[in-house]
């Protein structure tokens, strides 16, 4: 069912002389300004009974009146795919995400995706834009993702993520012995060559901070913590790669497994064989879209990760 909104409004005297969608934004702040703006243009956002333009300037004492209906996305079919909720309220959704498993649909893989599933297990995302979805992990990548459940809660996260007070930290394992932890500075951008690649660029990227601190370090190998400041397409894997210690498992940033010399067998046969890049979203902490309380779910390493870290503490370990 599709969501109505009647929301009425009167222009304040210290709003009197800005935009029309300037003080659309203000008065109605549950809104990002580009849905705003589109109720204006299609005069579900009117003023005084009035269909105006965008950027018209209002005076104080108008009455804004907003009657809209915000229709169920049909692009995407509902799939009965199983999810690992974490937890749910009536404004979020905090889900476990697999690995292998595809965040939205796309070029290759129209259907069988966390949306399809979130369609099916909460039909009434039907009704927010990308059913809720405000951030990605890639296909191969494990853990925490937070989803909105309304346009209210969906604008909110999506104004903490860009305000950079979303936490996420992530659990890496990677080639090569750390000596201590750090920040990546170095921004990200397409890869000059391999458009399927990012790659951290001098010119025309954008600005990407990865923390990460030591957990274990191992004789070839070190088990890391990262926190990100800035949420790049593939930003962990790129920056880790760009100071020589890609992820293992990565395909598309560490290239041919780094076996050491007189390796194990078992040793061996785990780095070859691990089928993804080791890298899980262990802990998601943001503010709640209606308490405003600082909330926070940890997840535990996936059974993959586990063992692959139980393999390198046996046949890898920093004597």
């Amino acid at each position: 069912m599709a969501e109505t909104i009647n929301l009425t409004a009167e222009v304040p005297g210290e709003f009197d002389g800005l935009r029309l969608d300037q003080i659309a934004a203000k008065l109605f702040p549950d809104y990002s300004r580009a849905r705003l703006q589109l109720w204006i243009k299609s005069g579900e956002l009117t003023v005084n009974g009035l269909q105006r333009k965008i950027r018209e300037k209002l005076i104080s004492g108008e009455i804004l009146e907003l009657r809209a209906q915000v229709e169920n996305e049909d692009r995407w079919q509902a799939e009965d795919l199983p999810i690992d909720v974490v937890y749910e309220d009536d404004e979020v959704l905090v889900v476990n995400k697999a690995a292998g498993l595809v965040v939205h649909p796309a070029a290759g893989h129209a259907s069988g995706t966390l949306l399809n599933a979130l369609l099916a297990y909460s039909p009434e995302l039907a009704s927010v834009p990308r059913a809720g979805i405000v951030h990605r992990l890639d296909k191969d990548t494990s853990g925490l993702m937070v989803v909105a459940k309304t346009l209210l809660a969906q604008n909110h996260l999506v104004n903490q993520l860009q305000a950079r007070t979303v936490s996420r930290e992530y659990e890496a394992v990677v080639f090569g012995t750390m000596t201590g932890g750090g920040k990546i500075e170095a921004d990200i951008g397409r890869h000059p060559r391999q458009r399927k690649k990012m790659a951290v660029v001098s010119l025309g990227g954008k600005e990407a901070i990865t923390h990460y601190r030591l957990i274990k370090r191992f004789k070839h190998h070190t088990h890391i913590r990262c926190m990100l400041e800035t949420g790049r397409t593939h930003q962990i894997r790129v920056h880790m790669a760009h100071i020589k210690h890609p992820l293992i498992g990565d395909p598309l940033y560490a290239g041919r497994p780094r076996i050491p010399k007189a390796a194990s067998e078992d040793l061996i046969n785990t780095l070859r064989g691990f089928p993804r890049q080791a890298l899980h979203a262990r802990r998601l902490s943001l503010q709640h879209p209606l308490s405003e309380e600082t909330i926070s779910w940890e997840v535990a390493l996936p059974e993959d990760f586990t063992a692959l870290l139980s393999t390198l503490a046996l046949e890898d370990p920093n004597d």
